[in-house]
C-alpha cells in the first residue's frame, strides 16, 4: 500500500499561512523536491491546488526562476494530480477531481502500486489525519514569527491523542528545521 505523505511549512508560532512566510531559500525547495521526487500522486484541496496549478507547471516549461525552484517545478510537474472540491468545475489534464466519498476515494489511491502520495494545505489534510489516512508527516519550520495568521490544524478535531515518532531532523542552511514523523 502506498504511503500518503503530508508535507507542510510552519512558522516557529505555528502559522501556515503561505504568505506569512517571507521567502522560501534554495534549501527548502531543495527538500521538497526531494520528496516530490518520492512521490507519484499530488493530493490537494481546491485552494491548495488553485494556488499551486498552474504556477508550478507554468514554471516547469518556462523554466524562469532560479536553479531550485524551477527543479522543484520539474518534480512537481510530472506527477499526476488529484484534487478534493466539490465546487471546481474543471482541472488540467494531469488532474483527476474526487468529489465525495473521501476516505473510500483515498483509500482506493493508495491501494494502487506506484510511488507515495503527496498532499499539502491545511484543511483537506487536517480532514485526512481525522479519518486516519495521512502515514507520514514532513514539517518545515522557519524561523520566524509572525505574530497572526491561520495556525496549523486549529479547526482538527480527533477523538484521542495521535502518537507520532520522529523518524529524522534535518537542519537546513537557511536556519529551517525539517521535522519528518510517521504515524503510531
Amino acid at each position: 500500500m502506498r504511503k500518503l505523505i503530508y508535507g507542510i511549512n510552519l512558522t516557529m508560532d505555528g502559522c501556515c499561512e503561505h504568505t506569512s512566510i517571507p521567502h522560501v531559500g534554495d534549501d527548502v525547495h531543495q527538500y521538497f523536491r526531494e520528496l516530490l521526487e518520492d512521490s507519484g500522486t499530488l493530493l490537494y484541496g481546491r485552494k491548495t491546488y488553485e494556488l499551486m496549478v498552474p504556477f508550478w507547471p507554468d514554471i516547469a516549461r518556462s523554466q524562469s526562476l532560479d536553479e531550485s525552484s524551477n527543479a522543484f517545478a520539474k518534480a512537481f510537474d510530472r506527477l499526476e494530480r488529484v484534487v478534493v472540491s466539490r465546487t471546481l468545475d474543471n482541472a488540467d489534464e494531469r488532474t483527476t477531481i474526487i468529489r465525495d466519498n473521501l476516505k473510500e476515494e483515498v483509500l482506493k489511491l493508495k491501494q494502487q502500486a506506484g510511488k507515495a502520495i503527496s498532499t499539502g494545505g491545511v484543511a483537506l489534510p487536517a480532514e485526512l489525519i481525522e479519518l486516519g489516512l495521512i502515514d507520514e508527516f514532513h514539517v518545515v519550520v522557519h524561523p520566524f514569527l509572525c505574530g497572526q495568521g491561520r495556525r496549523l490544524f486549529s479547526e482538527m478535531h480527533l477523538p484521542e491523542t495521535m502518537e507520532l515518532k520522529l523518524l529524522s531532523t534535518k537542519t537546513l542552511p537557511s536556519g529551517c528545521i525539517a521535522l519528518r514523523y510517521e504515524k503510531f
